[in-house]
């Protein structure tokens, strides 16, 4: 059967182009009827690519391969969403003995495979290796924006033998900020938050922090007792030299912009205090799966904008991304 599908793309000079395709399932794939897509910065980043745009996918399957049964639970009905892997693998020179199989080499993620497709479009064809049930108590619209965001904000505080009561810091209240909040606030943690003025304070607090810095012509941060871990949810990287006063001894710092930037820190504190920065971009299968068990108890969602899955609407969300003007993750739907 197939599926035909339309597909909103970026190009060379960055006009979004509406294409359109047909896939026929693969032995392990999906096809994926879509109904939303969640708007990432990381989208911003393949806006000048011949490739199709969108990895924060919700849908429904519409027909699975022949090998489906075999290795995976999931079937024609099911609502699903995936994130920036479209392949993970379940076997060969990198089997997931260490739970971190979607980082391997030769998995397939978001643009440098299947670049005739994308989730900002009507439909898909996934690889359920790298597809995710959806709880019914999650909707599809809060859904999209986990796939990715959530994912990205989960992996290190799920991933890296965090515990309830440790302090966890956070810089930035946006779109990855926001979830981190309420995430490490629902696991127990202490959410403490730095952002460059006052004007988030009270959301931040409504969200769940325990604090609330603002940074803005700050040179040293007084009366913040030290962090166990800092998360950096900024689009931009912040100096560094401003907080590793505040962190606790083996302290782990996570950027998670994604950016060229360099991260300048001083050599000697790591040194002495045994700091790590460990890069992060997502989380791994099976902790997506926790991911989305633990939002759909704890009631955890994005706060979003929605847009229409058309040419314009398309061009509307990637407009306010770029300027920073989405609060606080943009959605489109079908």
């Amino acid at each position: 059967m197939g599926i035909d599908f339309t597909v909103f793309k970026g190009s060379k000079s960055g006009e979004i182009l509406e294409s359109k395709g047909h896939r026929d399932v693969g032995p392990t794939q999906a096809l994926v009827e879509l109904s939303h897509c969640g708007v990432c910065g990381t989208d911003e980043h393949y806006k000048h690519a011949d490739q199709g745009l969108g990895h924060e996918g919700v849908g429904i399957i519409k027909e699975v391969g022949s090998l489906v049964e075999l290795i995976s639970d999931l079937r024609v009905g099911d609502r699903v969403g995936m994130g920036v892997s479209t392949l993970t693998l379940l076997r060969g020179p990198c089997a997931p003995t260490s739970g971190q199989h979607f980082k391997c080499q030769n998995s397939e993620q978001f643009g440098t495979a299947n670049l005739d497709q994308g989730c900002f479009g009507s439909g898909v064809a996934w690889d359920v290796t790298a597809l995710f049930k959806i709880p019914d108590e999650i909707s599809s619209e809060s859904a999209g924006p986990l796939m990715c965001g959530g994912a990205t904000v989960w992996g290190p505080l799920y991933e890296h033998g965090f515990k309830a009561g440790d302090r966890i810091g956070i810089i930035g209240i946006g779109g990855l900020g926001h979830l981190a909040i309420q995430m490490a606030s629902k696991m127990g943690m202490e959410a403490v938050v730095f952002s460059g003025t006052q004007s988030k304070k009270e959301e931040a607090f409504q969200l769940g922090a325990s604090e609330f810095y603002a940074t803005k012509g700050v040179t040293k941060l007084q009366g913040v007792q030290l962090v166990d871990g800092l998360l950096i949810t900024t689009s931009v990287l912040p100096d560094l030299a401003l907080y590793l006063p505040i962190l606790a001894p083996f302290a782990k710092i996570f950027p998670l912009t994604i950016s060229m930037d360099k991260i300048p820190v001083p050599a000697l504190p790591f040194v002495l205090y045994g700091y790590s920065i460990i890069g992060s971009g997502g989380a791994h299968p099976q902790s997506i799966k926790a991911m989305l068990r633990f939002c759909a108890k704890h009631d955890i969602k994005p706060v979003i904008e929605k847009f229409p899955m058309t040419k314009q609407g398309v061009n509307e969300a990637m407009k306010k991304l770029e300027e920073g003007k989405v609060r606080y993750r943009g959605v489109l739907v079908v």
